[in-house]
């Protein structure tokens, strides 16, 4: 049975939750000794009516409608759902079999707008991540615009983005992929796995550290389930077919999960995202496209719009080719579309009923 501190459970986090509740929380059992042989789970004891009083942690594992899945230090628990809490979130619980008491303050938290939502609400993905997995199916064209905006949201919550490159076994992988990837990722890690193979499995395995909470992100299609089952060596997520027209698949994940890997490192496997619409992801725009913003530091105007300025920095790293086209027409796309979120958010804050929008940055 998988334990509190195989979902993430550290001393860091215990300090976290005694800081913000000004309350004593357990602390994290040690390892076990992997050169020992594993002793007979006891059955569990039961809980003092004293403790019940206090306050005791237990992490997001999956949202359902109306449910939280909960891991605690005796397992997993099934409560109402409270607020707005999200797979990876750190609760407080208190009484048996347990009631959220509150949430603990987020620390990267990798979000995206609402689909279709003219009131600009944020959707958030997976909470407490401090590694941004960006899966990229090497058997079909790719896609530019939607591993910036995922490599955009991931800087912006302040994960380390880590591209993994999945379906290598496949015949008819074009190099050109694998380029172009390798090229549009910058200074983010690129990993070529096969989870039929297990090539880079062990690599990729490696390259989480103990304690880290990892979120895999990416389209239907791309892999993702399979790379869980390789990761944790089992069957854990259901696979599905992709069609051979279109290279897309089924929704085979449903829901967002929180899945242990081993050495306290827990991942939160995600449903295919369509579409990746930034929110309040400024910081992450300017992180992700550095050479552009460094560029327009040497504007001569600071309010520089890089649209046939006298000395424009910019204008003239597009006319001798050092920077590309395309990419300074993402990087003012995706500018144009965060100005036009906040202007809604502003219109949003002016209005009488906008103290009732989720119109702010969930942190």
């Amino acid at each position: 049975m998988a334990t509190l501190e195989d979902y993430g459970y550290t001393d860091g986090v215990r300090r976290r939750f005694e800081s913000h509740f000004h309350a004593p929380f357990p602390a994290p059992r040690p390892a076990a000794d992997p050169a020992r042989a594993p002793e007979p789970e006891p059955a569990p004891a039961p809980v003092p009516e004293t403790e019940l009083q206090g306050l005791r942690p237990a992490r997001v594992v999956r949202v359902d409608r109306r449910q939280l899945l909960l891991a605690e230090a005796g397992g997993l628990l099934s409560v109402p759902a409270a607020g707005s809490a999200a797979v990876g979130d750190w609760v407080a619980l208190s009484g048996s079999p347990g009631r959220v008491e509150g949430v603990l303050p987020r620390t990267g938290v990798l979000q995206r707008k609402k689909a279709h939502d003219p009131l600009s609400q944020a959707q958030i993905v997976a909470a407490n991540v401090e590694v941004a997995l960006i899966a990229v199916p090497i058997d079909r064209p790719l896609s530019t615009n939607r591993l910036e905006r995922s490599l955009v949201a991931a800087r912006d919550s302040g994960a380390r983005p880590l591209v993994v490159l999945t379906k290598a076994d496949l015949t008819g992988v074009h190099d050109a992929v694998v380029g172009a990837t390798v090229q549009e990722a910058g200074t983010a890690e690129v990993i070529t796995t096969s989870a039929l193979t297990g090539d880079g499995c062990e690599t990729l395995a490696d390259s989480l550290r103990p304690g880290e909470t990892c979120v895999l992100v990416g389209p239907s299609g791309a892999g993702k389930s399979s790379l869980v089952n390789a990761l944790v060596g089992g069957q854990v997520q259901d696979t599905g077919r992709v069609r051979a027209g279109d290279g897309k698949g089924r929704h085979t994940t449903t829901a967002r999960t929180l899945i242990p890997l081993g050495d306290g490192v827990v991942l939160i496997d995600t449903p295919g995202l369509r579409g990746f619409a930034l929110w309040d992801a400024d910081e992450g725009l300017d992180a992700e496209f550095g050479d552009i913003t460094d560029l327009a530091s040497g504007c001569r105007f600071r309010d520089c719009a890089h649209d046939g300025e006298p000395g424009c920095a910019v204008a003239a790293a597009l006319a001798d080719g050092s920077l590309e086209p395309r990419r300074f027409a993402s990087y003012q796309r995706m500018a144009t579309e965060l100005a036009a979120l906040h202007r809604r958010q502003d219109a949003a804050r002016r209005s009488p009923a906008g103290h009732s929008r989720n119109s702010g940055r969930p942190r």
